[in-house]
């Protein structure tokens, strides 16, 4: 996920611990035929795994543990930061990261893949990925994913940042990023307080690249964002706030950050809104498993990815966290609509700086870049 976007625990619609399990149990080999020994474990049977916040919930790894007869150490992160300190600290035996396996975001597997920490991932004791959606079969074209013939990353969950609209107010959903800056919604637009999104979508909006914006075009970008200001009610930064303000103000138009989390919120407290992909394409991140370099057992790391991605696992995953996964396409969503993977972008902190401004109310005069 990216920084902010993990979902809240009390927020998960959790179901009972047994379902999953009962789901794994049935698979040919669930049934353990006992423990290893009773003195030392072996740390080949000891699976390390580094993940987000209900990624791999306590009965899912139960029923890991007893189908391969292994033990699993699960950390958890709740933000990129920590993600990046953990994976800093360094096993005494081998000298990299202590895990075997984790989830990241494609950014994040880029950085890690270009430090040399992970390792191609084995497809042939992957099987599961097979039923993937076309567009995760698709490898070579995501971001991060690959380098040459070799794969290493595993999509396992995304979102997109689509546009969440009131239904009353709208009556046909929006078609383009540029229906933000629409003046007919002037007061009625929720925007992110993000500086590495927004110039994103504004740079979607008049058609130049989202991720890699020409130096030139800052001022004029800068600009553009002043005039979503103008139409926006409040910028938010968690999905709460952002259902709240919805509510409150009677907001007609709403770039989603965090996608069909904030679209589940609204319609748990009864608003009538709806979801829509802009046609420039929805900005989206997406969440991988991989194999670190110092993993002890490849063919351990693999059958947990290969779990993961089982259709139980996957459609368990999704009803109790609202995220989608990577075997079918979730609701409200179009087949084949066009997403956006994350990438780092061309220049951080001057997004960041220039975004300051502009959110403080500078004139686009004084918005010289």
């Amino acid at each position: 996920m990216t920084s902010g976007m993990q979902p809240s625990a009390g927020r998960r619609a959790f179901w009972r611990a047994g379902v999953a399990q009962a789901a794994l149990c049935a698979w040919p080999g669930a049934q353990a035929q006992g423990k290893e020994g009773q003195g030392a474990v072996d740390p080949s049977r000891v699976l390390r795994v580094l993940a987000w916040p209900g990624y791999a919930d306590a009965d899912i790894v139960k029923a890991f543990e007893r189908r391969f007869e292994v033990r699993v150490e699960l950390t958890i992160v709740g933000s990129d930061d920590v993600l990046r300190e953990r994976l800093a600290r360094r096993d005494p035996d081998t000298g990299g990261p202590p895990f075997d396996v984790l989830a990241a975001n494609t950014v994040e597997l880029q950085r890690l893949r270009d430090l040399n920490q992970l390792l191609p991932l084995p497809l042939a004791w992957i099987p599961q990925a097979a039923a993937q959606l076309p567009r995760f079969l698709k490898r070579d074209v995501i971001p991060g994913l690959t380098q040459g013939s070799q794969l290493f990353g595993m999509p396992f969950t995304y979102s997109e940042m689509g546009l969440i609209f009131d239904r009353r107010q709208m009556t046909r959903p929006p078609e383009s990023i540029q229906s933000l800056w629409d003046e007919r919604w002037r007061g009625k637009v929720l925007a992110f307080d993000g500086s590495a999104h927004n110039f994103s979508i504004a740079a979607q909006s008049i058609g130049l690249p989202p991720f890699r914006i020409p130096a030139g075009q800052f001022g004029p970008l800068a600009r553009h964002l002043v005039a979503l200001r103008r139409n926006v009610r409040a910028f938010y930064t968690q999905p709460d706030e952002s259902a709240d303000l919805f509510r409150r103000h009677q907001v007609a138009l709403m770039f989603a950050n965090y996608g069909r989390q904030q679209l589940k919120l609204l319609r748990d407290q009864g608003l009538d809104v709806g979801y829509a992909m802009p046609r420039e394409g929805a900005l989206a991140w997406l969440d991988c498993w991989a194999i670190t370099r110092q993993a002890r057992s490849l063919t351990l790391a693999a059958r947990w990815i290969d779990t993961m991605l089982s259709p139980e696992v996957s459609r368990t995953f999704s009803q109790r966290q609202g995220l989608a996964n990577t075997l079918e396409e979730p609701p409200d969503v179009a087949s084949g609509a066009s997403l956006l993977w994350l990438q780092p972008v061309e220049d951080e902190a001057r997004r960041s700086a220039l975004w300051q401004r502009i959110r403080d109310g500078e004139r686009p005069e004084g918005l010289a870049v």
